[in-house]
């Protein structure tokens, strides 16, 4: 059964609601097959990435770059991965208060220099979250999920 491989730092209410959108989509009934695992930021090892099909990736925006928590992460993760799990589909979603573009610089440098593969289209959301924010944070869940049963 594939698995996607969610790594969150969640740290707010605002946060907190795009993470339970994310995960709702990729639990949706309408995609079966599919084996969700949920691991917060400073938890998440690289196990848990070699064991994964799909990474979906969360984080708010901390002065202008991604969470302390996420860095640690791919930080972790980055050389014992580096290799094996080259092409394999991610997305993510930030959530800053007025900016989000250091963030998503950091992520996409990241994930280019690990070689995944960008699957879906980020979700930037500034402020709170509104209806629009966590319908496309579902889509995004949902998205990830369903391609990995094709």
């Amino acid at each position: 059964m594939p698995t996607l491989l969610i790594v969150h730092h969640t740290p707010s209410p605002n946060c907190q609601a795009l993470f339970e959108a994310v995960v709702s989509g990729a639990t949706t009934d309408e995609i079966e097959g599919v084996r969700v695992v949920r691991r917060a930021a400073l938890a998440a090892t690289a196990f848990d990435v070699l064991a994964a099909d799909g990474l979906l990736l969360g984080t708010p925006a901390n002065l202008g770059y991604m969470s302390g928590a996420l860095k640690h992460f791919f930080d972790q993760i980055y050389y014992p991965c580096l290799d094996t799990t080259r092409g394999r589909p991610f997305g993510y979603y930030v959530h800053g208060g007025n900016d989000v573009t250091g963030a998503v610089r950091g992520i996409e440098t990241i994930t280019t220099g690990l070689g995944w593969r960008r699957a879906a289209d980020a979700v930037r959301v500034t402020g709170e979250p509104g209806k629009a924010d966590t319908e496309a944070c579902w889509e995004l869940g949902a998205v990830l999920a369903a391609g990995l049963t094709e």
